[in-house]
């Protein structure tokens, strides 16, 4: 009689514990869907500005742009054509 009891007490702490385990489980399971959905969004906030970035890089770059710049900040000008020297092979 006495075996049983103990044996349903231990029984009745394991499931106890068992119990307490799932709840914890779970509760980290939520806690990491937070972050990832967090990280997620982060990241797709971090892909449209990458992509808006590409775009100012793009226009940043064309021929125009760079002859302008060239011209207005730095001053240059392209050579007269007497001062033009072509090296061949």
């Amino acid at each position: 009689m006495r075996a049983q009891v103990l044996g349903s007490v231990v029984l009745a702490v394991a499931v106890f514990g068992s119990a307490l385990g799932v709840v914890y489980v779970k509760h980290q399971s939520r806690k990491l869907f937070v972050e990832l959905e967090g990280l997620q969004a982060a990241r797709d906030q971090m892909n449209v500005e990458w992509g808006q970035l590409q775009l100012e890089q793009s226009t940043l770059v064309t021929h125009g742009n760079i002859e302008r710049i060239a011209r207005t900040r730095l001053g240059m000008e392209l050579p007269e054509n007497n001062k033009v020297v072509i090296v061949g092979p």
